[in-house]
């Protein structure tokens, strides 16, 4: 008798994980996209004697069945020392909607494709500004720096477990130099 209640019990919990199961597979789950190839040209956003912060802004949309949630972006440039050392970089992300300049990324839902009262996407500006090393001005260090890219890295959930994705974005030393009216060259 106790083993035919126990069959009956372990068959019902296994018809329970299965209907879980299907119901989970039917409701869907996020999936956050990055319109990388409409993101907008560099901008300059500020500039000085001895720096300049560019930037370009990208939507993400959520074209899955459920809610998502940014819940963190960064911006990593990649431009060491030993490959070019007369300009630091530091990136920044931020919403465009909620701008910030304390490094703190605020976090944000997105709702699933075709929702009805909420944002289906949102855009996210990425920075990184260049500060001349070495005595040079910021128009001196970027006349011969090479090209770099940058990551945006972002932190994103929603019914799978939270986990970071990435893109990398170009930076053409020559559209930075037209940007700030400077001749380039590599020599």
């Amino acid at each position: 008798m106790l083993l035919y209640i126990l069959l009956v019990a372990a068959s019902v919990v296994l018809l329970l994980v299965a209907l879980i199961n299907l119901y989970l597979t039917n409701a869907g789950i996020e999936k956050v996209v990055p319109k990388i190839a409409e993101r907008t040209p560099f901008v300059i956003d500020e500039q000085t004697e001895d720096s300049v912060t560019i930037s370009t802004t990208m939507d993400f949309i959520n074209e899955g069945k459920q809610c998502a949630t940014i819940m963190d972006a960064f911006v990593r440039p990649h431009l060491p020392y030993e490959q070019y050392d007369l300009i630091e970089t530091r990136g920044h992300a931020e919403l465009t909607t909620a701008p910030r300049e304390d490094d703190y990324f605020e976090a944000v839902i997105i709702q699933k494709a075709g929702y009805k009262g909420g944002q289906d996407k949102i855009s996210i500006k990425s920075q990184v500004k260049l500060t001349a090393r070495k005595g040079l001005t910021i128009r001196e260090a970027v006349a011969h720096m090479p090209d770099f890219n940058f990551q945006l890295i972002w932190l994103e959930t929603g019914r799978t477990p939270c986990h970071y994705r990435q893109l990398r974005i170009e930076v053409p030393a020559a559209e930075i130099a037209d940007l700030l009216g400077v001749k380039w060259s590599l020599e």
